[in-house]
């Protein structure tokens, strides 16, 4: 009977990701440990782990109710359920191709989820021999998706596997989204093209009648601003209304932008890095016409998933602004004086390479981290 409960035991805790229903591996909270309290310079804050043994986590959201969807880079989509040690996976999703950079991406609610069921989803597609990022719709119920409905397809699509973008963030009933140059980095000015640029939908994937290039000749019309190497991380500000991006830089030169409708934020002909063999990209760091960072990095963090802390359970934290760093292996907070970068903060150091920033509807910051893979929530300790 020992025997028995031992291989039973052994089963569960060994449990693979890739079950439709598996329990989360050793789900633990810092609190009781006063030695595990991380002391920023205005926070005292512990980690509750909410999952780990994952692959790579990339987008996550929040159902009503508590329970949260996360997106993992191999092509699975999973459920974890409020109070209870369990990761559920969903089907029901479209043939995702995980190539290189590329796979399951991003994950947002239509903003008015409650009475639809619509989640958004980007991911990487093949066509043909080549690949390209795609945003679909579907319906959410239980533990399978429904209706799935493709909304854009990134055109033209490359042989290459990287810079695919891609964020979703819903601003004033749009959906906005940014799609990667694909290493092909002078496209990113060119306006017959997808790459290179933040995209603007409707939320049924029709092209709004004021998007900025709807009237211009050969120009795709679902484009909003241009100029991007690859665009990682999308936020609406609390308080402005702005949306705020940013983007891998190639050596050097990580950008934090406010993106304005039309705009040409420059990339390649400016920017602050240089190519990863150390030669030079442009000589040029500012050009008429072109749109200037907020603000820049050198050397590169390499910047993944960011959010805007509206939330009472960091008073001192409010209205910062937190980046996931992958190369950097932490996040970053960031203090703004209205839209002037004023002072950054590195936390967590070497907890591994940070893909996500999520910000709960109770108001906690999350986090998810690749190599290794795990689900952090962020629990605040006052001073």
């Amino acid at each position: 009977m020992v025997n028995f409960l031992f291989l039973v035991v052994f089963f569960l805790s060994s449990a693979s990701i890739e079950d439709i229903t598996t329990q989360i591996p050793s789900r633990t909270s810092e609190k009781d440990n006063p030695a595990s309290f991380y002391d920023s310079q205005k926070q005292v804050f512990y980690l509750d782990t909410i999952a780990k043994g994952l692959d790579k986590p990339w987008g996550m959201i929040f159902l009503p109710g508590g329970d949260i969807v996360f997106t993992e880079r191999n092509g699975s989509l999973h459920r974890i359920r409020k109070n209870a040690d369990i990761i559920e996976k969903i089907t029901g999703l479209p043939e995702i191709e995980a190539v290189g950079q590329g796979g399951l991406l991003d994950i947002a609610l239509h903003p008015d989820f409650k009475s639809n069921s619509f989640i958004y989803f980007s991911y990487s597609k093949r066509v043909g021999q080549n690949y390209t990022t795609a945003v679909s719709r579907a319906i959410i119920s239980g533990n399978s998706l429904t209706d799935v409905q493709e909304l854009f397809e990134a055109k033209p699509a490359f042989s290459t596997t990287h810079h695919f973008g891609c964020r979703l963030v819903f601003k004033d009933g749009f959906l906005f989204f940014g799609v990667g140059d694909r290493g092909q980095m002078k496209q990113a000015q060119l306006l017959d093209r997808h790459n290179g640029k933040i995209i603007r939908l409707n939320d049924d994937g029709s092209v709004p009648l004021d998007n900025p290039f709807v009237s211009t000749e050969n120009a795709k019309p679902e484009i909003w601003s241009y100029g991007h190497r690859n665009p990682q991380g999308l936020a609406v500000h609390p308080v402005s209304g702005d949306l705020w991006e940013h983007e891998h830089g190639p050596k050097g030169g990580d950008e934090l932008n406010i993106i304005k409708k039309g705009a040409n934020y420059g990339w390649p002909e400016i920017t602050f890095g240089i190519d990863y063999d150390g030669t030079t990209i442009s000589r040029d760091t500012h050009k008429e016409g072109m749109e200037q960072p907020v603000s820049y990095w050198v050397p590169s963090i390499a910047p993944c998933g960011m959010i805007f802390c509206n939330s009472t359970k960091y008073p001192n934290w409010k209205s910062n602004i937190f980046i996931g760093g992958l190369v950097s292996r932490a996040l970053f907070r960031v203090e703004l004086n209205l839209n002037i970068y004023v002072s950054e903060e590195k936390l967590l150091p070497g907890i591994g390479r940070v893909r996500n920033v999520a910000l709960s509807p109770e108001g906690y910051i999350y986090i998810s981290t690749e190599s290794p893979g795990y689900i952090y929530r962020i629990v605040p300790i006052s001073k």
